[in-house]
């Protein structure tokens, strides 16, 4: 089973597989990549950019559907492995350069992360094509009816991390195939698309660097991991707001010694989001995140407020967390993506297939620069207009910090919300 989101580009059908076999066990492409004449690697590393002569994906030129549309469970008749299924038949398409866009026609997506989840997120978007089989296929990667916990709860389950992140994940998606029949030159026209931490794998499904079953069997492995880890050891997130003269790196340096000085060793405390000018979440031990609260006014914390989440997320507090996403990264297919898409870990773009891999395992230890991946995305000449921007998934968060970052680019700001009117389901 296949996503079709329709790109005028090349007046070509993108094709996002929905299942696809899994690379080797070392992580290297042995699989034809569909459309390609031969085994060799999909999407070879040329150095030329996203949908350039070479390494672009494309899909059949009638559009249709090659290969079978059903959906196994993860691995072979266990279920202890990716989802996989028969590759797409070969196509001829010739991989047409793409014609450039001014930023007044060009739009850029933007994909939530953990923390936006609601319950009732989804309602209404069962009437746009896939969003069932979507729903569906989640089902069986999962093992739970995830529409149902979206819809109905119950809420204490929808916000535990093993929960939320597919929730997150897949309602995001959705959000686009809203976005897609109400506004589909906005999907047509998208030149670049970030996602906030676990919202990353829904941007790079979108791009075509991963497809939809596989992302979504890798972001279980990943919530899991994160929660195991998040039950070793007794972390948290605290939201600040801080005033020009706070010093954040040395508040978190206080903290990790006032947690020495209460026997803990190795505290960890440490900035774990940059989301835009001083507004930061800072990540760690319970007692250090105490600490910061307690003395938020000496630190010129305007606001300090704890988050609710169950771990000290993008810390080192993760690291347990990184050899299981490593793993399971090496045992999918990943490509080179269509589109920009840009890494939490430095605000840069992915350039290649591996680059892709290595940042998403370096990214559950490392602070998320989305004030500086923003500035990348939007980064123009003076007097270049800006492209319009979709927040794709839940909340409204992404536009409030590009609000705070950039307010040029944020007067073309839209949110495609995943609650839709007439909700006949």
């Amino acid at each position: 089973m296949r996503i079709l989101w329709s790109r005028s580009r090349s007046r070509a059908l993108f094709t996002r597989q929905w299942s696809s076999r899994p690379g080797s066990e070392d992580g290297s492409q042995t699989g034809s990549r569909p459309g390609s004449q031969s085994g060799s690697r999909p999407g070879s590393q040329t150095g030329s950019r996203p949908g350039s002569q070479k390494g672009s994906r494309r899909g059949s030129q009638d559009g249709s559907r090659h290969g079978s549309e059903e959906v196994s469970r993860p691995g072979s008749q266990d279920g202890s492995g990716p989802p996989t299924l028969n590759p797409p038949e070969e196509t001829g398409l010739a991989r047409e350069r793409r014609p450039s866009k001014t930023p007044g026609e060009s739009s850029v997506f933007l994909f939530p992360g953990q923390g936006s989840q609601f319950v009732g997120m989804g309602r209404g978007l069962l009437k746009y094509p896939k969003v069932k089989e979507m729903f569906s296929a989640a089902e069986q990667i999962l093992g739970y009816d995830l529409l149902s916990l979206c819809l109905r709860g119950p809420e204490e389950q929808l916000m535990r991390t093993v929960h939320c992140q597919p929730a997150v994940f897949v309602t995001s998606l959705a959000a686009v195939e809203r976005l897609n029949h109400e506004n589909p030159k906005a999907v047509e026209t998208c030149v670049a698309a970030a996602g906030f931490s676990v919202g990353e794998f829904a941007a790079l499904v979108f791009s075509g660097a991963m497809d939809f079953a596989q992302a979504l069997y890798v972001v279980k492995v990943r919530a899991e991991a994160m929660q195991a880890a998040s039950e070793r050891a007794a972390g948290g997130m605290l939201s600040v707001l801080g005033r020009p003269q706070a010093q954040y790196r040395q508040a978190c340096l206080q903290a990790q010694e006032h947690c020495r000085g209460l026997g803990l060793d190795r505290p960890v405390c440490n900035v774990a989001t940059f989301l835009f000018p001083d507004g930061r979440v800072i990540a760690g031990h319970k007692q250090a995140l105490d600490f910061l609260q307690q003395n938020s006014r000496r630190l010129h914390f305007a606001r300090c407020s704890p988050l609710p989440v169950g771990g000290a997320f993008h810390t080192p507090l993760m690291e347990s967390a990184c050899e299981p996403l490593r793993d399971v990264l090496r045992q999918v297919e990943v490509r080179r993506p269509e589109i920009n898409v840009y890494s939490n870990v430095d605000g840069k773009r992915y350039m290649h297939a591996g680059h892709v891999r290595r940042q998403l395992a370096l990214q559950l230890v490392s602070p998320v620069k989305w004030e500086q991946t923003l500035h990348e995305v939007y980064e123009r000449t003076q007097g270049r207009g800006f492209p319009h921007t979709y927040e794709v998934g839940p909340g409204r968060q992404l536009g409030a910090a590009l609000q705070r970052c950039n307010l040029k680019a944020y007067r073309s700001y839209t949110h495609v919300d995943v609650v839709a009117p007439d909700n006949e389901e």
